[in-house]
């Protein structure tokens, strides 16, 4: 086995025993995302739903986005903890591959998210959300959630390196919540200002969220708009692609140097 997949798994293990021993914190952000569609399905449903849809279908999709886009802000609070802690120093001083810290960080939220998925489309599909399209499509989706999470994880421990305090990264990743409200995830983007659509449609947000509209049957792909929305899976694809070539390599160097 090479060396980053031994150490990688080896982090792996860390941080799922370290979320093993806080459920608490688990617990919140798996039901968080359920509270939400429950509250904006039936108290908002009424006055947001899409015509000649059924809002909580449209909805759904959307809120497994946005919770994915939350890698930020636990990747960040999670990096953040263990570099004021002094735990990441601890690492750099042990003979193991640079990347192997990080990356068993970005593998064990994945693996929690893979999981904590399945309560919320189980109440979706309480409340009323169906998978409308075929079983391959339907997993496509599954997996471009999944890599859109892992892609914002990396952005979250690159900011939580960076981050001053762990106060600091508690603070930002907390604002990291007006992210899905600048996007299609909860409403349609047709009725808004000329340049707030432009800044909507290019969210990465936007772009994940059309695509899996699209393959779970939800929705069709707009005919008008931003490239990323008119072409969703190719925009969620290269969104992602783009995050992880950026924020991989940061992260690993922010790791390797301590730099802040």
């Amino acid at each position: 086995m090479s060396t980053l997949a031994y150490d990688g798994t080896a982090m792996l293990g860390r941080h799922l025993r370290r979320i093993r021993h806080n459920p608490g914190l688990l617990i919140l952000t798996q039901s968080m995302p359920i509270t939400m569609l429950l509250f904006f399905g039936y108290v908002f449903g009424s006055a947001l739903a899409t015509p000649g849809q059924e809002y909580r279908a449209f909805l759904l999709p959307g809120l497994l986005v946005a919770t994915a886009a939350n890698g930020i802000m636990t990747g960040m609070f999670q990096a953040a903890q263990d570099s004021h802690r002094g735990v990441m120093d601890r690492f750099r001083t042990l003979p193991m591959n640079r990347a192997a810290v990080p990356l068993g960080q970005a593998l064990a939220d994945l693996v929690v998210t893979a999981v904590g998925t399945v309560p919320l489309m189980l109440v979706g599909l309480a409340v009323g959300w169906r998978i409308e399209g075929s079983a391959l499509r339907a997993v496509a989706g599954v997996g471009l959630l999944l890599l859109f999470r892992f892609a914002t994880t990396w952005i979250g421990i690159v900011l939580g390196l960076a981050s001053r305090s762990e106060e600091a990264a508690g603070q930002l990743g907390g604002a990291t919540f007006i992210l899905p409200l600048l996007s299609n995830a909860y409403i349609p983007t047709d009725n808004l200002p000329g340049w707030l659509r432009t800044v909507a449609e290019w969210n990465p947000i936007s772009a994940v969220t059309t695509a899996l509209r699209d393959l779970f049957g939800n929705a069709p792909v707009p005919d008008e708009g931003a490239w990323p929305v008119t072409h969703p899976a190719a925009g969620a694809l290269t969104w992602c692609t783009v995050l992880l070539a950026v924020f991989v390599p940061l992260a690993v160097r922010r790791y390797a140097t301590g730099e802040r």
